[in-house]
């Protein structure tokens, strides 16, 4: 929307406010406003989106004022929600116990282009988006960007199902900002569930656009319409995508939740309890993406395996963009990782090929680029970064990391700038001293450095080396293998295996004679002859 049509809006909402508000207001101090409030007794109030409120004038707000603006304005709505045609402006009401209107926040509707520039390349692969995130953090402002990028740059059918008109704006034309799009009002929010179906039924869309799913039966209607292959852009209730799977009400959006009992075996080949949650369904949404603020967002690339991570305890860090950058080339897919990780891991001397699994995946794949320290020496991590030719930096701005690596010592009292890192889904990763070889074993935790990796290797001593060796084995024991036989050791180096096999609650022996005795790690815990 060009400067010119969002001043033609502004002197649309500017023209329905009483002369004693309309006089404070000018249409250069309003570039940053977000809403307008006039409440019965007060002095009406502007809210800029820094968090400043600044007073219009000294006179308080009457029952004529609130009158005079209610008359020039759409009917409200059962949710208490009117707006002014052709803007993007919304209009909503405090009312009293007896239904008389007794404030007005007046909520200023702009087009912010530029968004969606960060993940383009998600919403042209014709796969389901769903943005979740707090309210005022732009997911309207998405949705609104998504539908013309949809509509006119990729030629598709779209169809907006827009509830109390937040999308497209009020009046019967929608607003310039869809581009083509077409629209259909909903003309009270509990029947959004059936424009919906309706828009698949009677419009044939090849996507359609919801915002705010909020009911089970609009979830119900969602994957409606996903199952006819229909492609779905919608918003819900929810900051993250844990909070989703925990919400009964709308988890089917993700896939829904069941109780499942293992199998002795199969539980004890989990490490985990009998009864555990599983996901049920294919979810009706294939990419989830968080907004954290307007600059931040977090996408789940792959919401099934996403779901499967979060009810296993696995641990997984989605895909952090930022809006004032660019992806031009979609990344792969964590299936896709292992498959290739797989396909370059040389055979072992004994012909045993490494397995990863999917949480080898997250464990292991080197994801990771600019760091962000607290508390830890710069130059020893720059010569750790150089020494092993890390493909690392260090950053200075806590928003452009990718993990934070933090000295425990000053963790303990909940620094600010650790609690920012849990804000933006960073990985935190604690050295204990500031030592090279502490921070050495540190970065290559952070940076999942593989054992494989041929540059490395002469960094390697030999017992971290063996080690290495017994966590692989550790994980292809606990994908299913029935017993895994490592490289000869020493008897001290042996011991570090066994103590590290215990520790996953697996049971090893040492076997062999001489310089080729080694260990055999196998499944269970009734290995009786368990030797050093």
């Amino acid at each position: 929307m060009t400067d010119l049509q969002f001043q033609n809006d502004l002197e649309k909402l500017i023209e329905i406010l009483p002369e004693k508000v309309r006089k404070h207001i000018t249409s250069d101090s309003m570039d940053d406003v977000i809403e307008i409030v006039l409440d019965i007794g007060r002095v009406p109030e502007i809210r800029h989106s820094s968090g400043e409120i600044e007073y219009l004038g000294k006179s308080k707000v009457t029952d004529e004022d609130i009158s005079y603006i209610t008359q020039r304005v759409q009917e409200f709505t059962s949710d208490n929600r009117s707006g002014i045609p052709g803007t993007l402006h919304r209009i909503s009401a405090i009312k009293n116990r007896q239904g008389k209107i007794i404030g007005l926040t007046c909520r200023i509707g702009r087009v912010v282009t530029g968004t969606i520039a960060c993940i383009k390349d998600f919403c042209m692969q014709n796969k389901s988006i769903l943005f979740l995130g707090r309210p005022g953090v732009g997911k309207t402002t998405k949705l609104r960007e998504i539908s013309r990028l949809v509509a006119d740059e990729l030629g598709k059918r779209v169809v907006i199902v827009d509830t109390s008109n937040e999308i497209a704006g009020d009046g019967d034309i929608p607003h310039p900002a869809v581009g083509h799009a077409r629209r259909m009002q909903v003309r009270q929010p509990e029947f959004q569930k059936d424009i919906m179906i309706e828009a698949v039924e009677n419009h044939t869309p090849e996507v359609i656009v919801v915002d705010e799913i909020g009911t089970e039966a609009e979830a119900q209607a969602a994957r409606t319409i996903a199952e006819r292959g229909v492609m779905l852009i919608a918003t819900a209730h929810g900051n993250t995508l844990e909070n989703l799977i925990k919400n009964p009400t709308l988890s089917d959006l993700v896939g829904g939740i069941q109780s499942v009992t293992l199998g002795d075996d199969e539980a004890k080949r989990r490490a985990s309890q009998k009864t555990v949650l599983e996901r049920e369904k294919q979810p009706t949404f294939d990419i989830v993406i968080e907004i954290l603020d307007r600059n931040t967002l977090a996408v789940y690339k792959d919401t099934a395996e996403a779901v499967d991570y979060i009810l296993r305890g696995w641990p997984i860090r989605p895909e952090i963009r930022k809006v004032d950058q660019t992806y031009e080339h979609h990344q792969p897919t964590i299936s896709d990782e292992i498959n290739k990780l797989e396909q370059k891991i040389p055979e072992s001397s004994d012909s045993l090929k490494f397995s990863f699994s999917r949480k080898d995946y997250v464990e292991g794949v080197k994801t990771f680029k600019k760091i962000y320290l607290y508390a830890v020496s710069r130059s020893i991590v720059e010569k750790v970064i150089e020494r092993l030719d890390l493909n690392a930096e260090i950053t200075r701005s806590i928003e452009d990391a990718d993990i934070v690596i933090a000295h425990k010592n000053f963790a303990k009292g909940g620094a600010k700038v650790l609690s920012t890192a849990n804000d933006y889904r960073l990985q935190i990763f604690y050295v204990k001293t500031n030592s090279m070889a502490q921070i050495q074993k540190v970065l290559k935790e952070a940076l999942d450095v593989p054992e494989t990796n041929e540059t490395l290797r002469g960094y390697y001593d030999d017992a971290e080396r063996a080690l290495d060796e017994a966590k692989a084995a550790i994980n292809k024991i606990l994908a299913g293998a029935e017993h895994v036989e490592l490289q000869p050791q020493n008897h001290q180096i042996r011991k570090l295996q066994h103590e590290l096999v215990e520790q996953h609650n697996l049971e090893s022996q040492s076997v062999g004679e001489g310089e080729q005795r080694h260990l055999r790690i196998v499944g269970g815990r009734d290995m009786k002859n368990k030797s050093a």
